[in-house]
């Protein structure tokens, strides 16, 4: 039987993202929010930026690793939401990612700014954003 089990342990996420995030760096009041499967970390969201309304989210997870559970979505959208009180949550996706592009899109994010060549190898970085009233994730405020 599987064993899934969530993981707050920022300095347990870090080293998982930076292996799946080229340029991926700490900063300070970074918060983490990871998954693992029977020990192993297979999922990270890395937040960072709050300013009252709105929080970056940075998501990646092992490749082939079916790792979007229902629980790791419930937490991870009630930290922005529910604990911190965003409005909105942020994110960015490189336009050549189509997974990932696919797997925001399916998740409820909407495209909201095309960053030209933005991304480290010149090709367009894609800004996603989720509304809290729009989440499917978290109960109806």
């Amino acid at each position: 039987m599987t064993v899934h089990a969530l993981e707050y342990d920022l300095r347990a996420v870090l080293p998982f993202m930076r292996e799946r995030i080229p340029g991926f760096a700490a900063c300070e009041g970074q918060r983490a929010i990871g998954l693992r499967r029977d020990g192993v970390l297979v999922a990270g969201a890395v937040y960072e930026g709050f300013n009252g309304r709105n929080l970056w989210v940075h998501l990646a997870g092992a490749p082939g690793a079916r790792w979007m559970t229902r629980e790791f979505l419930r937490a991870g959208f009630a930290y922005p939401f529910l604990v911190c009180g965003c409005e909105r949550i942020s994110g960015y996706v490189n336009a050549n990612n189509l997974a990932a592009r696919r797997l925001n899109e399916h998740l409820g994010w909407q495209p909201e700014a095309r960053l030209r060549g933005a991304a480290p190898d010149g090709s367009d970085v894609i800004l996603y954003v989720m509304w809290r009233k729009d989440c499917r994730y978290v109960p109806v405020a």
